[in-house]
């Protein structure tokens, strides 16, 4: 898996250089979702395929931003799902924004992850790399190389509440779970990119990041083979946890590339919290 690693640090170069010199604007295009995407998540797509193309041990490539699975090399080890830019439409606005992968074996399901990997690029580009084994912080230093920082574990406990979705379609038992999360003295952090949000919770060692199901999106908005699985292979490996409401988000069956679920990712505590307020619904 080292090669794929060596690749993504490579489109991590690339995609850092063009978001700092790149077109911030709409594209005429849409993806899958029917979102219209931005010029830079065409280029950061490109980017990362093109350097996918080259490894003989990926089977094969999905992106966030195409509607069907890409085939590599028949005789691949590694099928690989990816958001090449998510919370892209923040860099306009120069709010930090990030890349994130998941590794698969066999087939695209939570059960069939092996690795994950995410980037942050902002002030500094840092990359997280889990392995099922551990969870691993590097840097991108100015020579463009990435050094390992420190090992990242999540206490059982933690301060932070990073709350996603539209608040008016809230239901009312997540509502009073926030509610009550605030007044016990959590700290609010959300900046509308999941990427810079999570790696605040997992730095800051715990907390709760949550995209529930509401009255508008039933099923949530997260999409599990590029979002959603990949951050609970690292919570759950750092000693976190991740639920949909009421199970692991890794046990959540797939049937289309683009599902999308409820996401609960943190302490173990807060997602303790999570299925008592979502079992009383």
């Amino acid at each position: 898996m080292n090669e794929i690693i060596e690749s993504i640090k490579q489109s991590t170069i690339e995609i850092k250089n063009i978001i700092v010199k790149g077109d911030t604007g709409k594209s005429e295009q849409q993806n899958s979702t029917g979102d219209t995407q931005l010029k830079l998540d065409i280029a950061s797509d490109r980017v990362i395929e093109n350097n996918f193309k080259k490894l003989a041990s990926i089977k094969q490539i999905v992106s966030e931003e195409q509607d069907y699975i890409i085939d590599i090399n028949e005789n691949g080890k590694y099928l690989i799902a990816y958001d090449p830019l998510d919370g892209s439409s923040l860099v306009d606005v120069n709010l930090s924004v990030g890349s994130i992968y998941g590794i698969y074996e066999k087939s695209f399901e939570g059960q069939n992850i092996i690795g994950a990997v995410y980037v942050v690029f902002g002030p500094r580009v840092e990359m997280v790399v889990c392995d099922g084994k551990s969870v691993k912080l590097y840097r991108m230093d100015e020579n463009k190389n990435f050094n390992f920082t420190q090992d990242l574990t999540m206490n059982k406990k933690g301060t932070i509440s990073s709350p996603g979705s539209t608040q008016q379609c809230w239901y009312d038992n997540h509502r009073t779970m926030i509610n009550t999360m605030f007044q016990e003295g959590y700290e609010l952090s959300y900046s509308g990119g999941m990427v810079p949000d999570l790696h605040h919770v997992l730095l800051r060692g715990g907390g709760l990041f949550s995209y529930p199901g509401a009255s508008d999106k039933p099923n949530g908005k997260l999409r599990q083979l590029f979002e959603v699985f990949p951050f609970a292979f690292i919570f759950e490996t750092a000693g976190g946890a991740s639920s949909d409401g009421s199970q692991s988000a890794l046990k959540i069956k797939t049937t289309h590339i683009h599902d999308t679920s409820p996401c609960f990712l943190g302490s173990s505590d807060e997602i303790d919290m999570v299925h008592q307020y979502y079992k009383q619904s």
